[in-house]
């Protein structure tokens, strides 16, 4: 398989070996070998638990630097609604939006903005009786490439509306050429983001030939540069915010509510999800019409690259959301802008076969049982001190020619008595 680009990457040099990112890893990623933990590429949807995980911070999140938006005269910032919830002492969201013209961007455009078209597509989406049900979002990028590995047969399920962030993309690009007269390649877009995932959703896009993104900066990059200043900015109290319902989908069920959707089911933190997925893949949620899942907990506000305590910018959100006029999307976003731009993934969304044992169906089938065979020989504690993250992976490391069986240290302990016993009776042989 060819190695795609992970946002996620390991700082091999601080990694002390630790088994904690390993049983954290909800896609079973992560392997210890040599004292050094190492990331199967295959496997890893850039969901960042690792990040939060690890104590000596040897995963680390690839983005851009600030210094990026100096390639382009024109540069617009596309903050992530969670951003808002990083400034407890914000009075608006148009302080916010004006304090980020102060450290270097020419424009900015709400990834709101792009969520309020988002709900009016995934509204259309739910009038169509040939989708199947439930319809899955296709707003975390962790989740899409989780059923990608996982749950294969729920890629039809998936909206093909885009993220909010490449829609937000679209528009400010669009928008800004037309009005100062701009060529559309001299305007770079850039992304702020709460999450190491979309980073790779812009490198390596899924459902869509090229991202509309020139680049993606951490949310805490710009907190650092942000919160001394905003204080001393003034607002611009004729900018147009995004509705409620858009700045609402930095938390979780912000999906569902702006859509108006009845039969729904939102669920934060990838686990979860997984658990919830699997439900649906067997059929016992098939009174669903939309499922909204976030990898991260409490939803995008909870992002690895975030500084506030997501509780915290949760309600920093919500209180926000108050001093917003209440308007729907379906009242602020008109259907000419539907119709003016392309916002639905234009390539098909290919399963990924990383958990596949073997191309032929009788080979795997036979490395199943060799499988199910090394399994009921391992003391099943699930310590991963093998260095794989359970009795089981392990048993398949094994199979796939990863691990030897005498890695587990019980299985070695248990071999080193034998042969410790064996050569005291060969010795007390010798003698008689």
């Amino acid at each position: 398989m060819n190695k795609r680009f992970h946002s996620v990457t390991l700082e091999a040099s601080r990694c002390k070996g630790c088994t904690n990112c390993l049983t954290r890893c909800p896609m079973e990623a992560i392997r210890v070998r040599g004292g050094r933990a190492y990331i199967m590429d295959e496997r890893c949807v850039d969901c960042g638990e690792c990040i939060r995980t690890c104590s000596y911070h040897a995963k680390v999140a690839m983005t851009d630097d600030l210094g990026i938006i100096e390639n382009f005269e024109h540069r617009i910032a596309l903050p992530a609604p969670s951003l808002y919830g990083q400034f407890y002492h914000a009075k608006s969201i148009a302080v916010i939006l004006e304090a980020l013209k102060y450290i270097g961007f020419t424009d900015v455009f709400e990834v709101a903005k792009g969520a309020d078209i988002a709900t009016r597509l995934l509204q259309e989406e739910l009038k169509n009786p040939d989708r199947p049900r439930p319809l899955i979002s296709s707003a975390c990028p962790a989740i899409t490439r989780m059923i990608q590995i996982k749950f294969p047969t729920l890629i039809p399920n998936i909206v093909k509306v885009k993220q909010p962030m490449e829609i937000a993309a679209t528009m400010a690009r669009a928008e800004y050429s037309k009005k100062h007269s701009v060529s559309k390649d001299k305007i770079g877009v850039f992304f702020i983001t709460p999450c190491a995932a979309k980073v790779t959703a812009v490198r390596n896009p899924i459902g869509q030939e090229k991202s509309e993104v020139d680049g993606v900066i951490s949310m805490l990059d710009i907190y650092a540069g942000v919160f001394p200043i905003l204080n001393k900015v003034s607002a611009d109290e004729n900018v147009k915010i995004a509705t409620p319902y858009g700045v609402g989908w930095a938390n979780s069920g912000g999906e569902s509510r702006a859509a108006n959707i009845n039969k729904t089911m939102a669920v934060d933190g990838i686990e979860n999800v997984a658990h919830v997925l699997e439900e649906i893949e067997n059929g016992r949620l098939r009174d669903l019409d939309y499922f909204e899942g976030a990898a991260c907990s409490g939803g995008c506000v909870g992002g690895p690259l975030t500084y506030e305590n997501k509780y915290v910018a949760r309600n920093k959100v919500m209180q926000l959301i108050s001093d917003l006029p209440l308007e729907r999307p379906e009242d602020a976003v008109p259907c000419r802008v539907l119709n003016s731009f392309d916002f639905m993934l234009d390539t098909p969304i290919p399963e990924n076969y990383s958990m596949q044992l073997d191309e032929e169906v009788s080979t795997a089938m036979e490395k199943m049982e060799r499988i199910n065979e090394i399994l009921e020989s391992l003391p099943g504690y699930d310590c991963g001190s093998c260095g794989s993250p359970t009795c089981r992976s392990f048993a398949e490391d094994i199979v796939r020619g990863y691990f030897n069986i005498t890695d587990c240290i019980f299985i070695l302990r248990d071999r080193l008595k034998v042969m410790a016993q064996q050569m005291v009776d060969m010795s007390n042989t010798k003698r008689e």
